[in-house]
C-alpha cells in the first residue's frame, strides 16, 4: 500500500513540473469554504459544458473533499482525450503548495 501513495506523489509531482491545471469539482458553495489557491472550481455536473474550454496540452489533476467526485472527473475527463489524475482530497494537495 505505501508503493502506492509513493506512486501517487510521484505523479502528482510530475503533473506540477508539466504545469498541471487543478480542478477543484466540488461545489461553489464548498469551494468557497476553502481551496488551493491555484484551483479553479468547475462543479462536477458542469464539467461536461466546460470541457470544450480546458487545455488538452496541460495535465489536469482533480480533487475534492475525499476524492469520490473527483475520480469520477478523472475518469470522464481521460475518456475525452486529457491527461488527467485524481489528486483525492484537496486538502491532501496543499503539501505542495498549491
Amino acid at each position: 500500500m505505501l508503493g502506492l501513495f509513493t506512486g501517487k506523489k510521484k505523479k502528482i509531482e510530475e503533473f506540477i513540473k508539466q504545469g498541471a491545471v487543478i480542478i477543484d469539482v466540488r461545489s461553489k458553495t464548498e469551494f468557497e469554504g476553502g481551496h488551493l489557491r491555484t484551483s479553479k472550481n468547475i462543479p462536477m455536473d458542469s464539467i461536461p459544458s466546460y470541457m470544450g474550454q480546458l487545455d488538452k496540452t496541460k495535465p489536469i489533476i482533480t480533487c475534492c473533499a475525499s476524492g469520490m467526485r473527483s475520480g469520477q472527473v478523472k475518469r470522464m475527463l481521460k475518456a475525452n482525450g486529457f491527461k488527467a489524475m485524481n489528486g483525492g482530497g484537496w486538502m491532501s494537495l496543499e503539501k505542495y503548495g498549491l
